[in-house]
């Protein structure tokens, strides 16, 4: 059974306000305000360095913000970050396993740091066990097991006490294909039995997951909505380019006034447009460059389209 808490289920889970963090004189967090609703899956979503491992760090209590706050199920983090990790848990990318315990045990371990009545243990497990299919090698060592098969030994660990909040950083980091459906397939799981998980990843084509998404660049909010939305801002005005000089032609239209974003994507040219009819006038610019197209056709939106052509434009402001 969870912890009693007086929030109440209508205000936000998650709040920021204004929140920023430095090290030193690099700005990992700048001016960040937003808000997680309870039971929501929320991404959040940039390159390396765009300060999602701060933040994350910062919501579960581990680093004091330098400005602003944030807030957890009504908890402050500035004021009382012990307070706030009676309610989440937290996930790194190198959650602390113990090599030489096996799966249960650790499992076990962890149930008695966070304090999990032993009457409800079993109950716990089991469950754990049917959803993560890890039951089977729960006399293993965790460090036998594989990169996979151990993230989703962490997610277990993590859920084992039944957090409100659940921080993911990164989760799928460095694991195969199918180990990233599995560990995807429990965090849904989790977000149906009524925990509010935030995500980050690098990965934009797995923030598409999720219920909202904010992207950040440089530390800074470039955009926060609904997938769909998201991918909606482009509507109309994302063209793609076959052709095997997709550098060359990416290279090309930077900085023309009709494009507000062009990259490269293998054998095909994603061109965000100023203007929804200006796909003709770059084809042939692109063709009088020395630039081979040999289609146009326009192209649905991915969030790494939306991304690119945020922080293009934002470069280029």
């Amino acid at each position: 059974m969870r912890r009693e808490s007086t929030y109440t289920a209508i205000d936000p889970l998650v709040r920021l306000d204004g929140l920023g963090h430095a090290f030193g004189s690099v700005t990992a967090l700048d001016d960040l305000s937003f808000d997680v609703l309870p039971g929501e899956l929320f991404g959040v979503v940039g390159p390396d360095g765009a300060g999602k491992t701060t933040l994350l760090r910062i919501l579960a209590g581990i680093l004091r913000p330098m400005q602003g706050d944030a807030e957890v199920s009504g908890i402050s983090v500035r004021r009382d970050p012990e307070g706030v990790k009676h309610r989440i848990a937290y996930m790194s990318q190198r959650f602390g396993l113990y090599a030489d315990l096996t799966v249960r045990e650790n499992i076990e371990f962890y149930a008695t740091l966070y304090q999990v009545p032993p009457a409800a243990r079993e109950e716990r497990i089991a469950r754990l066990w049917e959803f993560s299919n890890l039951g089977q090698f729960q006399d293993r060592l965790a460090g036998k097991l594989s990169g996979g098969m151990k993230q989703k030994l962490s997610l277990c660990c993590a859920l084992i006490h039944e957090p409100e909040v659940l921080l993911l950083d990164e989760p799928t980091f460095g694991v195969d294909p199918i180990s990233q459906r599995q560990l995807w397939l429990i965090v849904h799981e989790m977000v149906g039995r009524g925990v509010t998980a935030v995500v980050s990843t690098a990965y934009l084509d797995e923030a598409e997951r999720c219920d909202r998404v904010a992207m950040l660049a440089n530390g800074r909010l470039a955009a926060l909505d609904t997938p769909p939305a998201l991918q909606a801002r482009l509507s109309g005005r994302l063209l793609a380019f076959e052709t095997a000089q997709s550098r060359e032609g990416a290279e090309l239209l930077q900085g023309n006034p009709l494009v507000r974003s062009a990259a490269a994507f293998g054998e095909s040219l994603h061109v965000t447009l100023e203007s929804a009819d200006a796909g003709p006038s770059l084809a042939m610019l692109l063709a009088s460059s020395g630039v081979e197209v040999s289609s146009v056709a326009p192209l649905g939106a991915s969030l790494e389209d939306v991304f690119i052509d945020l922080t293009s434009v934002a470069h280029a402001h």
